[in-house]
């Protein structure tokens, strides 16, 4: 049964995703349609966690601004979802696989 699925998910899996893991800074490129015109518009920030596998595997970015702070999840093998760009790693110490408390830290300032 497992192996049923696997294959049919194969098809639409992407394979140009880079590798990166909770904590570094990644630049989303996110196609948005309005009307009948689309455009890219990016989204950067820390990836706080990341979770699933095959075509339902999710990541979630906060971006923290002055006062505010954002969190989006993305589809990691959506079609919406151009390009992701690693633009900073994370400290090779880091030790959590979910930054929960960056939320919090994002409310404070």
């Amino acid at each position: 049964m497992k192996k049923a699925i696997e294959l049919i998910e194969k098809d639409y899996l992407k394979s140009d995703i880079p590798e990166f893991k909770v904590g570094d800074t990644v630049r989303i490129s996110q196609r948005i349609q309005e009307g009948d015109k689309s455009r890219l518009q990016a989204f950067e920030g820390v990836v706080i966690f990341r979770r699933g596998r095959g075509t339902g595997e999710t990541f979630s970015v906060l971006k923290v601004e002055q006062t505010d702070s954002v969190e989006k999840t993305f589809p990691v093998h959506s079609p919406l979802v151009e390009k992701i760009t690693v633009v900073k790693a994370a400290k090779p110490k880091l030790k959590k696989s979910k930054l929960y408390h960056l939320r919090k830290q994002a409310e404070k300032k």
